[in-house]
């Protein structure tokens, strides 16, 4: 029994107790990780997929595949590996460019949702000129035998 407890203590002590603060994080973050991967794994998989659009479904299939190769990139560096050697980071790579690709197409659906009247109207009164709105009324009022200018001055 006093050999278990000298094990225990000689684990407490085996590392710098600077990074107490950084293996709590760690270890908080492992457990949120743990609890969501949880969660995505409890519905079956096809039904959450018929709950999503394509769009969705995408993102949600890319994550899943970042996720998992990010934690497999952690269990190499665990192992003492340098994944940046390893195929994994090609891999990675691989899945950010598609990641950028539904970004792109996430912010083009976005921007197709441009009201074209409201800027047609931004754009009128950002150019609107005065002097030329008067013009042209003056112009709408008057035949077109008569011009504006003799008009204004018979009055």
């Amino acid at each position: 029994v006093t050999g278990e407890k000298m094990h225990s203590n000689m684990a407490a002590e085996d590392y710098p107790h600077e990074i107490d603060e950084q293996l709590t994080c760690f270890d908080s973050s492992v457990t949120s990780v743990k609890t969501i991967l949880e969660q995505l794994m409890s519905m079956p998989r096809n039904d959450l997929l018929q709950k999503l659009d394509p769009l969705d479904q995408a993102k949600l299939d890319l994550m899943s595949a970042y996720t998992l190769n990010s934690l497999f990139w952690m269990y190499l560096v665990t192992q003492g590996i340098n994944p940046r050697e390893h195929g994994i980071k090609q891999e990675l790579e691989r899945i950010r460019t598609y990641m950028n690709k539904v970004k792109e197409i996430t912010e083009k659906k976005k921007a197709a949702r441009l009201d074209k009247g409201a800027a047609a109207r931004f754009v009128r009164s950002a150019l609107y000129d005065p002097d030329d709105k008067d013009s042209k009324k003056k112009a709408a009022s008057t035949s077109s035998e008569t011009p504006p200018s003799k008009r204004s001055k018979q009055k």
